[in-house]
């Protein structure tokens, strides 16, 4: 089996090899697959003495099935979520005040990552198309206008934008890379291997955090900067952590099951429990979202039996 190919200080050209699409169909979300249930919640969070604190979680997707990957929209009156029904993957949007979810998208293939561009001028995900291939693609809000993204950049698992031209993949492969694209030039770098699923914007800053494997027991949250392409190992996580997501105030927050830890990288330190959602029902806590304000927190969890 062939690896994937490099792709360090070139424009991409076509990716996709033998290696590529047994990867494919070997990770998660996809729509051969059947995911596992979720549901998301909603809870207030705040920043008081330097330190986290949350309030009560509330289930706003109560129901069978698979409701995953929430992405605030930009003003945070809401957020988008991916949804599935009957094997098809699709765009929802929960507006907060309303206490709703609409369908935005209702096409053919399956949408996944819902992220909200610039200024509201709609949101990108990642599409499995018809011939499976995984693509970045952008809707307009209503889900309307369809459009690829970055042609040659495939196959994308997860992606987090950096700036508003750049953005960073992950890009599925033996092993999962990380690769920087430039939207505007179409330019794409690999910048690690060896990676895991949750990418997350740095508030203030033209850089993402990523998990990086360095051995099957250590995952380290790294960073990388888009502009310099410079990476930088910042912190080991908590064992059995894999996602993570930044507050405004310069928190990160990853979880383990249950729990929730906190870790301040301009007061060093190591990471501390916040909080275990354990006693609201809460278990086997994936992805977690911020809201712009910094004073909601989604996530993504299975309500214990």
């Amino acid at each position: 089996m062939n690896p994937m190919p490099r792709m360090t200080g070139t424009t991409l050209g076509p990716t996709r090899t033998v290696a590529c699409v047994a990867a494919v169909l070997a990770a998660a979300p996809l729509a051969a697959q059947a995911p596992p249930a979720a549901d998301i919640w909603l809870v207030d969070i705040a920043v008081r003495n330097g330190r986290v604190q949350l309030g009560t979680p509330v289930n706003v997707t109560a129901r069978p099935g698979y409701d995953n990957q929430p992405a605030f929209l930009t003003d945070g009156s809401g957020f988008y979520y991916t949804r599935i029904e009957d094997g098809q993957a699709d765009v929802w949007r929960y507006d907060i005040a309303a206490r709703r979810s609409v369908q935005i998208t209702h096409t053919p293939e399956s949408e996944y990552s819902p992220q909200p561009l610039r200024s509201d001028s709609g949101f990108s995900v990642v599409r499995v198309e018809a011939d499976s291939a995984q693509r970045l693609w952008r809707f307009a809000p209503d889900g309307s206008a369809p459009a690829v993204i970055l042609p040659d950049l495939e196959p994308v698992g997860y992606y987090a934008w950096a700036g508003r031209q750049r953005v960073a993949a992950f890009l599925l492969g033996d092993p999962n890379a990380l690769v920087v694209a430039n939207v505007a030039t179409g330019r794409a770098d690999t910048m690690a291997r060896d990676i895991g699923r949750s990418l997350q914007p740095i508030p203030g800053r033209p850089a993402a955090t990523f998990v990086q494997w360095v051995s099957a027991k250590a995952p380290w949250l790294a960073e990388v900067d888009v502009s310099t392409r410079a990476i930088l190992r910042l912190i080991e996580l908590p064992r059995g952590a894999e996602f993570h997501a930044w507050l405004p105030h310069g928190i990160v927050i990853a979880a383990v099951d249950t729990k929730l830890y906190e870790w301040a990288p301009l007061r060093g330190g190591r990471w501390r429990q916040c909080a275990d959602l354990k006693r609201w029902g809460l278990r086997g806590i994936t992805r977690l979202a911020v809201s712009p304000d910094g004073t909601r927190l989604a996530i993504v969890a299975v309500a214990a039996n």
